[in-house]
């Protein structure tokens, strides 16, 4: 029983068993459960600017050759595209077959006050300014925003200035690595607090949404909770035998995440541990350190998913054919808003929104339709994102010869 308590997995799955029957029988306390809920995310977001940043110069650094960061860089694009584009087409197809928004009332379900806020953000929202914000205008404003894409820019340029330095740079090398390690040791403390922030963050939404929101929208939960696992275990089971290893060795491997982000319904929540586990799966830290922040902003399978189903379910809840044409239209439309998606609070219901007002089928305040269940819907997309992330970081440690067979082995036997 006490080797049951030390592990972390099975404190996490209790946290968030008690966290629903907490925040079902006792919804007062739903105000101090998110409070707690967001002081272990705070924890975990103090952490991911620094060891992205660590992580990245120290990868580029000992790699040296800027032609490979390029070409480990162009192949991540290029499997964050194709892998996504089968997501978007996955969610289309199982939302045509299903019809999850068949049935719904929606006098009863809108209320398009709430959804003001998205409309304008959407309004605002254009590819030329997501590539603007991609170079940030002060370094340590990024780094206090703690902003993923605009560290991730710095830390490519820094890696790159440290490596030219050659011999010199040996000693800033030494106290960076040093300096690393010290935070991934930081992080191992706060992630003994996952159980409370699982605990937490349950209790707030089950306590604050509780289930009568839940029954009108089962259908469409169901389905998106059934096509994500359809996602997982057909699609990128597939590309885990092309390219020789587990999917369930590498699930295996990460299940202490999986559950973090389960409870917390944040797949940043995992990122710092996350990359730290790839590392001991068995890819090099440079490939660790471009692909997995990299993939946080442009390989959101779960996001996409969830996007491309959230799109048909509305014009069926409107009863709003949509024709061939029309559905790969929405499909282009979100391969180049989706990627945007993380970038901002609330990203997903800013990329949907400014979808449904680039093809001017389905109204835009139907968006509101969403936002009770939303929140239930998040682990799914969250753990999809996790999961689709580590395996492109396989994929691309594999195409480089930076994965090592033999870590892969230790740690699926762990």
């Amino acid at each position: 029983m006490k080797s049951l308590l030390n592990n972390l997995t099975f404190r996490v799955i209790i946290a968030i068993i008690l966290g629903v029957m907490v925040g079902y029988y006792f919804k007062g306390f739903a105000p101090t459960a998110q409070l707690i809920s967001k002081i272990f995310i705070n924890l975990i977001t103090m952490l991911i600017a620094p060891i992205i940043f660590f992580t990245i110069v120290l990868g580029i650094a000992n790699m040296g050759d800027m032609k490979k960061v390029g070409r480990v860089g162009g192949k991540a694009l290029l499997y964050f595209e194709i892998v996504t584009t089968f997501a978007l087409l996955i969610g289309l197809v199982i939302a045509n077959v299903l019809k999850p928004g068949r049935g719904i009332d929606v006098n009863k379900s809108v209320d398009a006050s709430k959804v003001a806020e998205y409309q304008k953000a959407a309004h605002d929202m254009n590819w030329g300014e997501f590539m603007l914000h991609i170079v940030p205008h002060n370094v340590f404003d990024a780094f206090t925003r703690g902003d993923i894409l605009q560290i991730l820019f710095f830390a490519i340029l820094f890696g790159y200035g440290l490596s030219k330095m050659g011999e010199t740079g040996k000693s800033l090398l030494v106290t960076l690595d040093k300096l690393s390690k010290v935070f991934f040791n930081i992080m191992k403390i706060v992630m003994a607090l996952a159980p409370l922030g699982a605990f937490g963050s349950m209790a707030y939404t089950v306590g604050t949404y509780g289930t009568k929101a839940l029954l009108p929208m089962a259908k469409l939960m169901g389905s998106v909770y059934l096509t994500m696992f359809l996602f997982i275990f057909i699609v990128l089971n597939i590309i885990c035998r092309l390219y020789k290893f587990s999917l369930w060795r590498y699930l295996k491997h990460i299940r202490q995440e999986i559950l973090v982000v389960l409870g917390t319904s944040s797949s940043e929540s995992a990122l710092p541990s996350m990359m730290e586990k790839m590392e001991k799966f068995g890819c090099s830290r440079s490939v660790v350190g471009l692909v997995i922040p990299t993939g946080y902003s442009f390989n959101l399978d779960g996001t996409t998913i969830y996007l491309s189903m959230a799109t048909i379910f509305l014009a069926q809840v409107y009863n709003i054919p949509l024709s061939i044409e029309q559905q790969l239209t929405i499909i282009g439309i979100l391969m180049v808003t989706s990627k945007g998606a993380a970038a901002v609070t609330g990203g997903g219901f800013i990329v949907l929104t400014s979808t449904l007002a680039a093809i001017k089928v389905i109204p835009v305040e139907s968006v509101a339709i969403l936002l009770g269940v939303d929140r239930f819907m998040s682990e799914a997309r969250a753990i999809t994102n996790l999961i689709g992330n580590g395996i492109a970081t396989v994929v691309i440690a594999k195409s480089e010869g930076e994965f090592n067979d033999i870590a892969h082995t230790d740690s699926s036997v762990k």
